[in-house]
């Protein structure tokens, strides 16, 4: 028996590293992408309007003559950064719920159960406009409203780590464990955290990072459409969102911009596949 258990463990293992595989691969690229950033982007050539990949590589041209690689390394400097720190808000917020259960402060419990079904019961989208929209012109940038999202999101997530820490007993769970001699760097952090909090904390830091770049993409599409600044990056920095309304006149018009519609949807699907293959990688035996 301890042998098939093992021999389960060992598969188990194995499934994952193709995913975190994936997950490292897609993260790398989206840092250096926008660590790589310039500030602005290079200069028109008409020479080059709406060359394909196969004449400007990678990704070709705009239409202005414009490489399309600086659009995707800017858009991942206005997103990817800002999602990230959504996401590890997430993820400490939904891990302190957790941990609040486990260590039976039931006052603090029912308190924290109650601010999160206010916060949650906020509509989100109409609370980051109203932010977007309250901040001044100066200090506009992505980071504030991927803060406000995280804010918004955190109840659900606590409200799934705690219902975790719960199954597991709770606070008798903690002093089992303080019974057999254990720490309780051991005990929170190694067997609460790391091994029964990690796989729900890890997947909802993944999806909120994912929600926050898809907002971000909604907001510069909706700037764009209505001809305004964007609430989320400066006028010198271009979002996935300028990729997609440049590609997307390919559909309806006899413009050959198929390859910048092309290159946002990939962006996209790279964002998406980087959060499935993350929760994928840490999901529980």
């Amino acid at each position: 028996m301890k042998a098939a258990i093992t021999r389960n463990r060992d598969a188990s293992q194995v499934r994952r590293w193709p995913a975190g595989l994936v997950v490292g691969a897609c993260l790398s690229l989206l840092l250096v992408a926008a660590l790589l950033a310039p500030e602005h982007l290079p200069d028109l050539q008409p020479a080059l309007r709406y060359a394909p990949p196969s004449a400007l590589p990678p990704f070709g041209a705009d239409d202005g003559g414009r490489p399309l690689l600086a659009y995707a390394q800017q858009g991942a400097r206005v997103a990817v950064l800002p999602a990230v720190a959504a996401g590890l808000l997430v993820g400490l917020l939904a891990t302190l719920g957790g941990l609040i259960r486990a260590m039976g402060f039931h006052r603090l419990d029912r308190t924290v159960q109650a601010v999160g079904e206010v916060v949650g019961a906020l509509p989100r989208m109409v609370v980051v406009l109203v932010v977007a929209l309250v901040l001044p012109r100066d200090a506009r940038g992505l980071l504030p409203l991927a803060i406000t999202w995280a804010v918004l999101a955190a109840p659900g997530a606590m409200d799934e780590a705690a219902a975790v820490a719960e199954r597991l007993g709770g606070a008798r769970f903690v002093e089992a464990l303080r019974a057999h001699g254990y720490s309780a760097t051991r005990i929170f952090g190694y067997h609460l955290v790391a091994l029964n909090l990690r796989p729900v904390v890890l997947r909802q830091l993944a999806e909120v990072s994912m929600q926050v770049v898809f907002l971000e993409i909604a907001l510069s599409y909706l700037a764009l459409a209505q001809d305004q600044p964007s609430f989320t990056h400066p006028d010198s920095l271009k979002s996935w969102a300028d990729l997609l309304n440049l590609g997307y006149t390919s559909l309806i018009l006899d413009v050959p911009t198929g390859h910048a519609l092309a290159l946002g949807l990939t962006l996209i699907g790279v964002v998406a596949v980087l959060a499935l293959a993350l929760g994928r990688a840490v999901r529980s035996r």
